[in-house]
């Protein structure tokens, strides 16, 4: 049974940071692209950041690009986020995924659909 758990969210005033973690169970970690998304409230679930199954690339979404790194340890099996300058328009909850296909590559902007299993969630609140 695939399991992902976030942490690392919270309040932090416009211009802080935070460090998203998501520790994933249960598949073998280290074959599958990881992603991160988010949804505020009344708004649809959108892409952040994917990561390859090695590390090897990455793909942001314009929004974030230049202040978000996400990034992994395939050894630990475990997905980062690290958030900089963070805006009150950074608010909502973030959740990592898997993707539902081994080895698959990095290419653009992925769909949701391409991702299987997600984690609960974890609320990030930018304060201005």
């Amino acid at each position: 049974q695939v399991q992902l758990v976030e942490s690392g969210g919270g309040l932090v005033q416009a211009g802080g940071s935070l460090r998203l973690t998501c520790a994933a169970s249960g598949r073998t970690f280290s074959l599958f692209t990881m992603g991160w998304f988010r949804q505020a409230p009344g708004k649809e679930r959108e892409f952040v950041a994917t990561i390859s199954w090695s590390g090897a690339n990455t793909y942001y979404a314009d929004s974030v690009k230049g202040r978000f790194t996400i990034s992994r340890d395939n050894a630990k099996n475990t997905l980062y986020l690290q958030m900089n300058s963070l805006k009150p328009e950074d608010t909502a909850v973030y959740y990592c995924a898997t993707d539902r296909s081994p080895l698959r590559s990095v290419a653009g902007n992925p769909s949701i659909s391409e991702y299987d299993y997600w984690g609960q969630g974890t609320q990030v609140t930018v304060s201005s």
